[in-house]
């Protein structure tokens, strides 16, 4: 198959904006008498006038030999072995071209076949993340007409969609992902086989599941992306209770109202990235809410049985596909929890708010806030709160009481 080419005054891809690691990755393989291209989400994200998070680079060498020409690489995975190529923090993923068959429908549990570029191409999810991009002859290089399909904002996967998701479930939520990142539509046959093959994502691996999740509420369109998963019913068989729970009105509402504001936070990118646990509290938190009044409508609640309920609520959201990591599940169980010490259930008439000066807290503060942007009547309580840590952390810490000195008995 001969590809498509695409020169400079076509595609338009500045050389500065190019990695200069990536690009020095890619001179080196080529001097040591490899192919090397940049390849996928850089590619695509160029063409789209956005900044890549990743350059990734593809190439004909193998993982040792990439190994032998830089010494800074390490070999990663097993199912997919590919070379890290460090640069202080920074890391250019390096792949060798695979090949496999790319047309029956058999879960993947291994890709280390190598293979040509062509083959390569031809063994990726969707043609706009298919693309080569060489940055020596500033040419980007198409088999699989993932050019125009960026022209036409069109998902396509390449080759037969239902044989690629039951390949790799984990296709379908990167589908819902690209479509709400970039409002691209997804062609038709592409939609048919992600309705008809919805219930295959719990072959997926539950751990890269989680982290296309997390990542998505790290993007500044989580909003979209839930409401698509609801959608299109692929969160149904991953979270089948909060799916559930967003059918009803005053559950959704709330939650995507909150998720419009990380969305409109994370977009902003101002100071140090937000733990993953505040992020995910923000799923929960509308459905926590309902089922704190419920139970309280019965019995008053204090804080402890507040938090055995929120530990309750994790285990029956996320059992049985996904398993919360030990540290995530215990701030989000505080974060939950502090949001009625933040907002008691009874009010309590006035005293002095003493805001603990704890990094957990400060994350509740911060879903408080999201929530006091929802609803306008909870600015006060937020301004009070944040007052009060400002107050506490200004205050001088107490001295330690001073020791009296014993006086020696003379003998």
């Amino acid at each position: 198959m001969e590809p498509k080419v695409y020169s400079l005054s076509e595609h338009q891809i500045a050389p500065d904006q190019i990695d200069t690691h990536a690009f020095y990755v890619i001179q080196k393989l080529k001097e040591a008498g490899h192919k090397a291209y940049l390849v996928g989400g850089g590619v695509r994200d160029l063409l789209l006038q956005q900044k890549p998070k990743d350059f990734d680079v593809s190439t004909s060498a193998k993982p040792e030999e990439i190994r032998g020409i830089f010494r800074n690489a390490i070999l990663i995975g097993r199912r997919f072995r590919l070379a890290h190529v460090r640069f202080g923090r920074k890391v250019i993923e390096v792949s060798t071209f695979r090949s496999g068959d790319t047309e029956t429908a058999d879960l993947i549990v291994r890709d280390n076949e190598w293979g040509t570029e062509e083959q390569d191409v031809l063994r990726r999810d969707f043609t706009i993340n298919g693309l080569f991009y060489d940055p020596e002859s500033q040419e980007i290089i198409d088999y699989v007409d993932g050019y125009l399909d960026l022209e036409k904002r069109l998902l396509r996967t390449i080759g037969q969609p239902e044989a690629r998701f039951i390949q790799d479930p984990v296709r379908m939520i990167r589908l819902i992902k690209f479509c709400a990142r970039f409002q691209f539509e997804i062609d038709a046959p592409t939609f048919q086989a992600l309705l008809n093959c919805k219930g295959d994502i719990l072959n997926s691996s539950s751990a890269r599941v989680f982290e296309e999740l997390l990542r998505m509420l790290e993007s500044g369109a989580s909003r979209p992306f839930f409401h698509l998963l609801q959608e299109y019913g692929l969160l149904q068989p991953l979270l089948p209770n909060l799916a559930e729970a967003l059918q009803e009105k005053e559950i959704a509402e709330p939650t995507f109202r909150l998720l419009e504001e990380t969305d409109a936070e994370m977009k902003k990118q101002l100071g140090q990235p937000l733990d993953r646990a505040l992020l995910l509290s923000v799923l929960l938190f509308p459905l926590f809410e309902i089922i704190i009044q419920h139970k309280s409508s019965r019995q008053p609640l204090h804080l402890g049985q507040i938090a055995e309920l929120s530990h309750q609520l994790l285990d029956e959201v996320f059992s049985p596909f996904f398993q919360l990591p030990r540290r995530m599940r215990a701030i989000l169980s505080l974060i939950l929890t502090a949001q009625f010490r933040i907002l008691p259930l009874e009010s309590r008439g006035q005293k002095k708010l003493r805001a603990p000066l704890d990094p957990i807290f400060s994350m509740a503060l911060h879903l408080f806030k999201w929530r006091a942007a929802v609803q306008p009547e909870l600015l006060p309580t937020y301004t009070d709160w944040t007052e009060a840590m400002y107050q506490g952390a200004e205050s001088p810490a107490p001295l330690p009481p001073r020791r009296r000195r014993r006086r020696r008995r003379r003998s």
